[in-house]
């Protein structure tokens, strides 16, 4: 199922099933097909919370499709602090493979659950900001909205 979510940055296609968001993308396809639950539900809640600056991490059930390999580079996104950023190699350090940094690049390119999976809170070694698939202009965006709602 999916639903288009209107977010301030642009329209963000939420994929989801019964008990999981699998996919949260930027300028996906718009559809009107909308199964209300509980899932889809509080993703739109937890969105709108962080869009609004009361919220600085998601507790949603995720079902991301990828490898073991960037199923385990989402999940150490995850645990990025709100208004903080880690370089690719701090990345790929954190999961024990400190000479993994393009490979930690290429699987936070291919995160399908923009946002709520932070990949925007990854950036060059030398603090550059580099490519999201969102776009640069809203990967600066996030990160201006992290730093100033930081507490």
């Amino acid at each position: 199922m999916e639903y288009t979510y209107k977010s301030p940055l642009g329209d963000i296609l939420i994929s989801y099933n019964d008990h999981a968001i699998t996919g949260a993308i930027f300028d996906g396809q718009q559809t009107s097909e909308y199964a209300e639950n509980t899932v889809i539900t509080e993703c739109i809640k937890q969105l709108d919370e962080y869009f609004g600056g009361t919220r600085q991490s998601f507790d949603l059930p995720l079902e991301p499709k990828g490898t073991d390999f960037q199923k385990s580079v989402w999940l150490a996104l995850q645990s990025i602090p709100y208004g903080e950023t880690r370089s690719y190699a701090q990345v790929a350090s954190l999961l024990g493979r400190p000479k993994a940094s393009r490979a930690v690049g290429g699987a936070n390119n291919k995160n399908p659950i923009h946002i709520i999976i932070p990949c925007h809170r990854v950036i060059g070694a030398n603090g550059a900001l580099t490519g999201y698939a969102g776009g640069l202009e809203r990967k600066t965006t996030l990160l201006t909205l992290e730093k100033s709602n930081s507490l």
